[in-house]
């Protein structure tokens, strides 16, 4: 039994770094394929395209990834409805507190003179185009690598789902850690870190909501509607706010 045990921790700890090779290895590959495209015409301050062509490879590198190990494993990766009375309930909640938090935020950031600053011109283009990177890919993007690849494989690594506390479990832990270190800019060559403690907690804190929600509702839906809402909401506030201070 303590064998038995003893090789599934392993087990958990050997998926738990395969995944964060894994997710590197997609976010070069988004990166590799975005380069390629000629796009400056189109978003010369670079604050859209790039990172839109970005995701979108590394999503449909990870539901390829998803679609074969469903096959192989015979697990369920939660690519369905599930529990739509409550995951609705969950999203609207969710929702309705985040532009609380966000109006709040950014008034804050208003009385101490710290409002986002913006490496491109606030006009049409590139509030839509930055807006529907964060509406239609992030959301979709991060929660299948993140959330419905991470915690599913983590489950199956271990034998079965391990409970933190109350609705927490041990894979939502962990693929969140693996969330927010995707948050940290560093490399090897030259060896650099950027480390912003804010993005990292938040980044941390929404994960381990988001799984919650991802196990309890049995669906990847959910958590993708309140981290695509989220994102735009702090994001859309911030140009309202910029819009209104100048």
């Amino acid at each position: 039994m303590k064998e038995a045990v003893k090789t599934r921790a392993l087990a958990g700890i050997a998926v738990f770094f395969l995944l964060f090779i894994v997710q590197r290895l997609l976010g070069k590959a988004g990166y590799f394929i975005s380069d390629m495209i000629p796009y400056q015409n189109i978003d010369p301050y670079d604050c859209f395209i790039r990172l839109s062509v970005h995701h979108a490879v590394m999503m449909l590198i990870a539901i390829i990834v998803i679609i074969v190990l469903s096959k192989l494993l015979k697990i369920d990766f939660y690519f369905k409805p599930g529990d739509v009375r409550n995951g609705m309930k969950y999203v609207a909640i969710f929702t309705t507190a985040f532009v609380v938090i966000s109006v709040a935020v950014h008034v804050f950031l208003l009385l101490i003179g710290q409002m986002p600053k913006y490496d491109f011109p606030l006009d049409l283009r590139n509030i839509i185009g930055t807006l529907g990177f964060q509406m239609f890919l992030t959301g979709s993007t991060e929660e299948i690598v993140y959330r419905a690849l991470a915690v599913t494989l983590l489950v199956h690594a271990f034998g079965n789902s391990i409970p933190v506390k109350g609705s927490i479990t041990l894979e939502v832990v962990l693929a969140s850690i693996l969330f927010a270190v995707a948050h940290i800019s560093w490399s090897l060559n030259p060896f650099v870190i950027e480390v912003n403690y804010f993005g990292i907690l938040y980044a941390f804190v929404l994960g381990i909501i988001q799984g919650i929600v991802y196990q309890k509702c049995k669906s990847i839906l959910y958590p993708v509607m309140m981290h695509s809402f989220s994102n735009i909401l702090m994001v859309g506030t911030g140009y309202l706010f910029v819009a209104l201070a100048t």
